[in-house]
């Protein structure tokens, strides 16, 4: 008997699915100070035309992909083949899909466990209970298993309710908290002494760098993979939009408030930093350049946090409660294509896929955790800087080189009958085909 598939049941749903997919903790803590790195505004304005004449058309093709399978990675990469051949590329593409997102969330279960601890930690401190705060801030094995094992456990239970009941109506709820919370957050930071000094870091831009390549490359891997693209998260959301859905404006609007709240980010981040710099906590590392990934999640702002006196238990658990929102709505995008191949393949049903695959998930994190320096590195770098490039190129491959053309119009045609005439088929087509491919290249052999 066929699986009956879940949909989206509103265009809101899955915007807020698909950015909050898009918007994850590397997106807030990494943009801004990539941009910082990179010329400031000079840095924000390579990445937005990037991010719209690159970017956006690789996210296309996974959504259009997506849509016209109603399938997962495996199955949708299968249908579009046009021969033996193609449909065992098909089959490898997607499982190496399914293995890279899996070990993604391994990794990123690990960091978002610490976000959730850190956002514990000041209610500690207010009720007194000063070893207990000390305990959830300390890098201990024992701390990071009990809260990467509580962030699946949160996972595993959004998506075991299914793509109406589970990840629309959480995304629905978590994505409008977390702007709201960023923007408060951005309005009180910008009151503080230094923040001024963050925002003209941040926003004023050295257009003499545009010509960068290092900024150009960087502005592409930063449009390409905050944007959740390769690993068919895309592809598999796609695959629940409703046929009569308006493919290219819903993509447009996803990389829109993708672009929107990095921007965002941004005008938190620095500012705090430079704050924080002014309160005497030290924000570059030993080469001087800023300090970014989880050492400024786990050092700098809660140092920052700590100098506040009693208003920073607020403003710190407002903080860690937007970076765990922000990892939960991209953590259940990335379990869900493992579980939609389960679901659709192998009849398994979605409780159980989601708790299984959920639980092989948390195994190998755990196994991270315990053998964190000779691992966590090494599969980040295999993952991110390897792997999701090539899964890239080979996603605009297929929509570009192997899919038949005229069955794309037509899918495209179902929710825009308009689109044959319009701007977006004359020019998509080729960027995909040729672009595209060559701006992820370049992306991956600079990495």
């Amino acid at each position: 008997m066929a699986v009956v598939r879940g949909e989206f049941t509103s265009r809101f749903g899955f915007l807020m699915a698909a950015t909050g997919s898009a918007v994850g903790l590397g997106n807030i803590w990494g943009f801004p100070t990539n941009a910082a790195s990179n010329g400031g505004g000079a840095f924000l304005f390579t990445y937005l035309i990037l991010t719209f004449a690159l970017a956006y058309p690789a996210l296309m093709a996974e959504l259009i992909i997506g849509r016209y399978a109603r399938a997962n990675a495996v199955t949708a990469l299968k249908t579009i083949s046009r021969g033996p051949k193609s449909r065992l590329l098909a089959i490898a593409v997607g499982f190496v899909g399914i293995l890279t997102v899996s070990l993604i969330l391994s990794f990123y279960a690990i960091v978002s466990g610490w976000m959730i601890a850190f956002f514990f930690d000041p209610l500690a401190r207010f009720l007194g209970m000063d070893g207990v705060a000390q305990w959830l801030t300390e890098d201990a094995e024992l701390r990071n298993s009990i809260f990467v094992t509580l962030f699946m456990i949160l996972t595993v239970f959004i998506i075991s309710a299914g793509v109406r009941d589970g990840i629309e109506k959480w995304a629905s709820r978590m994505m409008p908290s977390l702007i709201i919370i960023l923007i408060l957050l951005i309005l009180y930071v910008l009151t503080l002494p230094g923040a001024m000094d963050g925002l003209r870091v941040y926003l004023v831009p050295d257009f003499s760098r545009v010509a960068n390549p290092q900024l150009l490359v960087d502005a592409m891997g930063q449009a390409f993979f905050s944007l959740s693209l390769g690993v068919g998260t895309m592809l598999v959301y796609g695959s629940y939009i409703s046929k009569q859905e308006n493919l290219p404006t819903l993509g447009g609007l996803v990389a829109l408030l993708d672009v929107g709240i990095a921007v965002l980010a941004g005008m938190l981040i620095l500012p705090a930093m430079y704050v924080a710099l002014a309160s005497g906590v030290e924000i570059f590392d030993e080469s001087g350049g800023l300090i970014a990934g989880p050492g400024l999640i786990v050092s700098v702002l809660p140092a920052l946090f700590n100098s506040m006196d009693s208003v920073g238990m607020f403003v710190a658990m407002a903080f860690f409660l937007l970076m765990t929102i922000a990892a939960l709505t991209s953590s259940i995008s990335m379990l869900e294509v493992p579980v939609a191949y389960a679901i659709e393949n192998h009849g398994v049903e979605r409780r159980n896929a989601a708790i299984t695959i959920g639980s092989v998930i948390t195994v190998i994190s755990l196994i991270l955790v315990f053998n964190f320096n000779p691992l966590f590195d090494l599969v980040v770098t295999y993952t991110t800087e390897y792997s999701q490039p090539l899964l890239g190129l080979f996603f605009c491959i297929f929509v570009a080189w192997i899919w038949r053309r005229d069955d794309i119009l037509q899918e495209i045609k179902q929710g825009c009958p308009e689109a044959e005439a319009g701007f977006f088929w004359k020019i998509w087509p080729f960027y995909v085909k040729f672009i595209c491919p060559l701006a992820i290249l370049a992306v991956y052999f600079q990495s």
